[in-house]
């Protein structure tokens, strides 16, 4: 029997990133879970035998050596999750805002392929999660537009660079996720409109084709599925979890 093979999860203790742990997890997969503090990590390592904890701060370079000595294995995938911060549009938005988030989402993700570049096994996947901003932009988050706009190109390139060694890039991008962080934006949204948090919910969920938000479960399952061989397909190319948000062709 060969080694356990490793992904390894940034944002892991966010209510996305816990699910994404735990069906890696079920999968199989020895699990490096990655957070800025211990006792949220260590927690889930504690109900997780598969499970490791990683501390460290995927927005600045001493997480690629905090990362890189973690890792005990092959690494089958590498899954970037993190949030940033709703700042407003871009009228209003704090250039700083915008600069953190294309730091941590652009800047984290290569902070972790690099920490785990020697590790990478042929057929694992580099996977980026950025919403649907990137490509159907909101009056609300500049920061996470933006940011995530800079993701799908970045999963292109990286595919290119590791395409030799049979390893491709991936970009989930899921609609708004029905968690706490989608009610703190929901709420800021209604203030500023003199609206309720459930009309504006409502009306959130009405930009959907089918009328829903994506479930956690979904992206999970999203993020999952790329490991599938049939998904070398998909290298480079952005996973559109929306729900039917995006009008505007690919």
């Amino acid at each position: 029997m060969g080694e356990i093979e490793n992904a390894i999860v940034v944002g892991a203790t966010g209510a996305m990133g816990q699910v994404i742990v735990r069906r890696l997890a079920a999968r199989g997969l020895r699990v490096l879970a990655v957070a800025r503090t211990a006792a949220a990590v260590e927690s889930l390592a504690a109900e997780l035998p598969m499970v490791v904890p990683c501390i460290a701060d995927i927005a600045d370079d001493s997480a690629i050596a905090a990362i890189r000595a973690a890792i005990t294995g092959p690494v089958r995938a590498v899954v970037h999750g993190p949030g940033v911060a709703t700042a407003g549009g871009v009228l209003t938005a704090a250039t700083a805002a915008v600069v953190d988030a294309v730091n941590i989402k652009v800047g984290g993700m290569l902070r972790l392929v690099r920490a785990a570049d020697a590790a990478l096994v042929r057929g694992a996947r580099l996977i980026a999660i950025g919403g649907h901003y990137g490509f159907e932009p909101s009056a609300y988050a500049a920061t996470a537009g933006v940011a995530n706009a800079a993701l799908a190109n970045l999963v292109r390139q990286l595919s290119w660079a590791y395409g030799e060694r049979g390893v491709t890039a991936h970009l989930v991008a899921p609609g708004p996720a029905d968690t706490e962080r989608l009610r703190r934006v929901a709420q800021e949204r209604a203030a500023r409109a003199g609206a309720s948090l459930a009309t504006v919910l409502d009306e959130m969920r009405r930009e959907s084709a089918i009328g829903a938000f994506t479930s956690v479960e979904q992206i999970a399952w999203g993020v999952a599925m790329l490991l599938d061989p049939e998904a070398d397909a998909l290298a480079g190319s952005t996973l559109f979890m929306d729900a039917g948000r995006r009008r505007g062709i690919p």
